[in-house]
């Protein structure tokens, strides 16, 4: 309604209706319903300004020229009126200068009007046109105080236009000048001043090419398609991602960050933590080693190469610094975004660790030792993955390791050797690598084509803590590995190798799967060193066949084990075998000494609890209170009220019903402890 009434001549009406132009107040007031049609040209400037085909700047100083317009117009036209409505024609601000001004043409009246509403509005006048009754000056004082205001007005808004139009400019010279500061204050080198402000102004010129706070506004659905349209393309032509399915695509692409990085910048550290992996989108990057001396280049990466990925799948620490060479666009995805992507879908995964494999089979510089497929695979060929685990357990790197178990690959793949990945690893000493496979339940029990299992290895190689791991493992499952072990040593012959295991603390009478004992094979074989060790340690011949064994040799070691000439002394036990020593040096001539191995703690609970508390090694003392004396002495308690009991529970009251090399349980009162 409004803007209907703006649009009525009710001046040309009049005229029609009353034939005269003069017409009454209320024409008049009626006529200023046309200021209504101002806001549509406010409304119009506002769309202008937002419609990009137009320069803000232009559109904005048109605005404030047309504001300053009006404001002149209507208040040159409000002072004529004034003097046009007074009846003293002479006394008014035209009048004065124009005696007969309402004869006169309207064209002069109307510049006359504007040019005393510009002189006030800009100066406080000339003085030619000015203010001859009250009325007139009353409304100059009004003016002159709207006028400060507008003025206030137009300069804010020129001048915002001004600063916004410079700020990135004043915001780089001032870090540019703080940074010459920075460099004066520290007395850094012109080399080094040189490189900072080269980097900054290249820093200023890349900024305006970033563009994720732009997709970061927008609803997530439009910045997938985004994505989507901008980064798919060139993710599926990295070779890290050749094959994946589409969904898993979409999931990597959403999650990318395109950013743009400006030359001689670092963007990955020499030994830093595996954080982001990029892929080049533009531009070039240098691989960087740094641990010499001198700062080497060792390659150069381009578009539709990936780097990062080394530390990501392998868990460790970049091995090379990654520095742009020139202006480079790069896509940045978080390692766990990655992770979490493609271990959700076990075909993607295990299809990005082949492709990463089949990769880098031929490099042998990323700290992830030599991934060679054995056979001599052409680079065109489809690598096996799971010979691959042979090359990774004996790099050490357990969580690369797991990475390649997770993917459901067999854990007892065997090389041309029949080696598996636990007898490298074992052989190796990577006890991380050999817990990993255990907890992806590996055979433990597997022989290579010598015939030894990871467990020989481990012990042959000196590798005690996972002997430790790997027997525990095995003995659960298997209880004649210690047999197994022992009798394969005397088998073979090897002493060596027998003081080890004895060391480790392996009952010397345990029995392996057929029901031979150490002693017997030794004997057997006519092995004198080996029968010596043996029975030095305690070993039972009362079963063993001495007949296949020389009579005085055999006599010669069991007097010799008799008076303590020799007998090892185990460092640590397993199943809480004796850690002995002989007691004292004097020897009994002419009688037999008997011996005996003492444990703390009752038998049956013991094995319940795995207990591996080593013992001792004892002369069989005349009575029982002796004996108990010197167990407490031993183990440190009250032995007085202890119960004597061997390795199946039954207790003892007599000390004549114990024989030499018997097993002594003392469990003591839980009250009486020294």
């Amino acid at each position: 309604m409004m803007d209907v009434l703006s649009t009525i001549p009710f001046d040309g009406l009049g005229y029609l209706l009353k034939g005269k132009r003069a017409m009454g107040l209320s024409y008049s007031l009626l006529g200023l319903l046309r200021f209504w049609r101002v806001r549509r040209v406010k409304q119009l400037f506002t769309r202008l300004e937002k419609d990009i085909r137009f320069s803000y700047f232009c559109i904005r100083c048109a605005r404030l020229l047309a504001v300053t317009t009006f404001t002149v117009h209507c208040a040159g036209c409000l002072y004529y009126l004034l003097a046009d409505r007074n009846p003293h024609q002479g006394k008014t601000w035209i009048g004065a200068v124009i005696p007969n001004f309402r004869e006169t043409s309207l064209w002069v009246r109307y510049v006359s009007a504007m040019y005393w509403s510009i002189t006030t509005m800009t100066t406080v006048g000339y003085g030619d046109l000015h203010a001859v009754n009250t009325i007139e000056m009353t409304f100059i004082i009004f003016y002159l105080l709207f006028n400060l205001g507008l003025t206030a007005y137009l300069i804010g808004n020129m001048t915002n236009l001004v600063v916004e139009g410079t700020r990135r400019t004043m915001e780089f010279r001032n870090s540019i000048e703080a940074a010459s500061n920075f460099v004066g204050r520290n007395r850094l080198p012109p080399r080094l001043k040189e490189q900072i402000l080269a980097y900054m102004c290249l820093r200023f010129k890349a900024e305006s090419l970033n563009q994720n706070q732009l997709i970061e506004q927008l609803p997530k659905s439009i910045c997938k398609s985004i994505c989507q349209r901008l980064f798919l393309p060139t993710v599926k032509n990295v070779y890290l991602f050749k094959g994946f399915s589409a969904e898993v695509l979409l999931i990597l692409v959403s999650k990318m960050k395109a950013e743009y990085i400006p030359p001689r910048e670092d963007v990955i550290m020499q030994n830093e933590a595996a954080d982001d992996v990029y892929i080049i989108v533009s531009g070039e990057v240098e691989i960087i080693d740094c641990e010499r001396e001198k700062e080497q280049v060792v390659g150069t990466l381009q578009s539709l190469d990936i780097f990062g990925e080394v530390g990501a799948l392998c868990c460790t620490p970049h091995g090379f610094t990654y520095r742009t060479k020139t202006l480079s666009q790069l896509l940045r995805l978080k390692t766990t975004s990655l992770m979490e992507a493609t271990q959700t879908h076990l075909q993607d995964y295990e299809k990005m660790l082949k492709n990463f494999l089949q990769h880098h089979k031929k490099l042998k510089d990323l700290h992830i030792g030599d991934l060679m497929v054995e056979g001599g695979e052409d680079e065109e060929s489809d690598p096996n993955m799971a010979s691959n685990l042979l090359n990774v357990a004996g790099t050490g790197n357990a969580a690369f390791l797991d990475e390649l178990l997770k993917a459901k690959l067999d854990p007892d793949i065997g090389d041309s050797k029949g080696r598996t990945p636990l007898h490298i690893a074992a052989s190796k000493g990577h006890e991380e690598c050999v817990s990993v496979l255990l907890k992806h339940g590996c055979n433990v029990h597997l022989r290579d084509m010598n015939g030894d299992t990871a467990l020989w290895n481990s012990i042959s190689s000196k590798h005690h803590s996972i002997f430790r791991i790997l027997y525990n493992a095995a003995a659960q499952c298997d209880p004649h590995t210690a047999g197994d072990l022992l009798c394969t040593a005397a088998k073979k012959d090897d002493t060596t190798l027998m003081k080890e295991l004895l060391k480790q603390g392996l009952d010397v009478d345990s029995k392996d799967r057929h029901g031979l004992t150490a002693i017997q094979i030794a004997m057997a074989k006519n092995n004198v060193e080996m029968v010596n060790l043996l029975m030095g340690n305690g070993a039972d011949v009362m079963n063993a066949k001495t007949h296949e064994f020389p009579p005085a040799t055999l006599n010669e070691i069991l007097q010799r084990r008799e008076v303590g000439h020799r007998i090892t002394v185990p460092d640590a036990g397993i199943n809480g075998v004796v850690l002995a020593r002989h007691e004292g040096d004097h020897q009994c001539p002419g009688q037999v000494c008997p011996r005996v191995s003492i444990y703390r703690g009752n038998p049956v609970v013991r094995r319940e609890t795995g207990c591996v508390e080593a013992g001792r090694l004892i002369r069989l003392p005349a009575s029982m209170e002796e004996l108990k004396n010197i167990a407490g002495q031993k183990f440190g308690f009250d032995a007085r009220n202890a119960t004597v009991t061997d390795e199946q529970g039954s207790q003892i009251d007599s000390i004549d019903v114990i024989r030499d090399n018997d097993k002594l349980f003392i469990a003591e009162d839980p009250n009486s402890v020294i």
